[in-house]
């Protein structure tokens, strides 16, 4: 599948079957999500995989009871580690870029999942201290998404999209 066909296809699934992703199926996708541009080339991300039932439950209840999150076969979190960035660009390194250059991560993953006929959705509505225990952080390092990840068990239609005439401006607004 070509790039192109990829990002038309590409939605955010809620439910999932029942089988598996494989340890290299992850790490294809993980290869995906560091290959994103970064500032600086500092590549602030850190990724946590989950697969535990207990993890998953812990995590949808963060996630302000999004369930779904436990039906997916496993889940990846990608967290900006902002110390990273910030050695080259200080606190906004740490406070902007960091969250920038996870989050196109995140788009490769997706992108990659997609190619691969997988599936996922990007939550990011969470507790981020809740978060933050359930997986035992260190204090510098941000839960940015959570990915469930599957095969997908739906065919979500394409949500409307505003007109490129209404957000386009050119030279000025």
């Amino acid at each position: 599948m070509d790039v192109f066909e990829a990002i038309k296809t590409r939605r955010s699934t809620r439910r999932f079957k029942s089988e598996d992703v494989s340890e290299e199926q992850v790490e294809q996708l993980l290869q995906a999500a560091i290959m994103a541009p970064s500032g600086g080339n500092m590549q602030p991300w850190d990724f946590i995989i989950i697969r535990d039932e207990e993890q998953k439950k812990a995590l949808a209840k963060a996630a302000l009871g999004q369930r779904f999150i436990t039906t997916a076969p496993v889940v990846i979190v990608v967290c900006a580690n902002k110390p990273r960035t910030a050695r080259r660009y200080g606190e906004r390194g740490a406070e902007l870029y960091s969250l920038q250059d996870t989050s196109a991560a995140t788009q490769n993953i997706l992108l990659a999942a997609t190619a691969m006929g997988l599936a996922g959705c990007w939550v990011g509505a969470f507790n981020d201290e809740a978060v933050s225990n359930v997986l035992k952080l260190p204090k510098n390092i941000r839960p940015v998404v959570i990915l469930p990840i599957g095969v997908p068990g739906e065919s979500p239609r394409m949500p409307p999209r505003i007109s490129l005439r209404e957000i386009i401006h050119n030279e000025k607004w």
